[in-house]
């Protein structure tokens, strides 16, 4: 695979230039910011990603403020403890999306993020994940955590500010073509070797992978 700077160098000249392409890189929050974000906003976040996977992200900002009423500003001890009237109650809440699914993994999640607080909690553990073992944390939410595996699990991430890579459509074609993987990566095995790819070049770029991704996105 190219050189990181070589890669730069190619989405510099699409977007005009390497100023212009510095302009439309973001900055992750720092793991000492991610740490006090306050659980329940993770847990809205991971909700919003669940219920935007598949279905009109649009639709659901618009009925966010719904949401958040629903389940109660996402407090995660009230979540943890919904029982089946509530389900009923939220079944039949047209002011959210009536899915059941995917209601009960507001309860799920939220038992997940319980269990976080023996670590230092959801901010700790979650935002202060090495990148270097990214893909370790999508796999740990995709095992203890509801539907938060996969692009759910990263766009979540990438939206709470920490630093994250995505696998999209033109990620995934630079990396491609790059021979890290020869398709999307499911496997444990190309998921290792994205992994591998980003911390090449983390190595000789001194930047994230917030911004590497980018770069690699806007290369295509």
């Amino acid at each position: 695979m190219r050189p990181f700077d070589d890669i730069f160098a190619i989405s510099a000249e699409r977007k005009g230039g390497i100023d212009a392409l510095e302009a439309l890189l973001p900055v992750p929050a720092p793991p000492e910011a991610l740490a006090k974000i306050p659980e329940d906003r993770w847990l809205a976040q991971l909700t919003k990603g669940v219920f935007q996977a598949g279905f009109n992200w649009q639709v659901i900002e618009n009925k966010w403020d719904g949401f958040e009423e629903a389940f109660h500003g996402f407090d995660v001890d009230r979540c943890a403890f919904l029982h089946d009237e509530d389900l009923d109650r939220l079944m039949s809440n047209t002011a959210i999306v009536r899915n059941g699914p995917k209601i009960r993994t507001v309860i799920d999640n939220a038992h997940f993020l319980q269990g976080l607080r023996d670590q230092g909690g959801a901010g700790v553990v979650l935002g202060g994940w090495p990148s270097t073992d990214y893909v370790g944390l999508l796999e740990f939410m995709k095992k203890e955590g509801s539907r938060i595996g996969g692009n759910t699990g990263q766009y979540a991430m990438r939206f709470m500010g920490r630093d994250s890579f995505i696998l999209s459509r033109d990620v995934v074609s630079r990396l491609i073509a790059e021979g890290v993987i020869d398709k999307q990566p499911s496997s444990k095995g190309a998921m290792r070797a994205v992994q591998s790819a980003f911390n090449t070049w983390m190595e000789q770029s001194g930047r994230g992978l917030t911004q590497i991704s980018r770069v690699l996105a806007m290369s295509v």
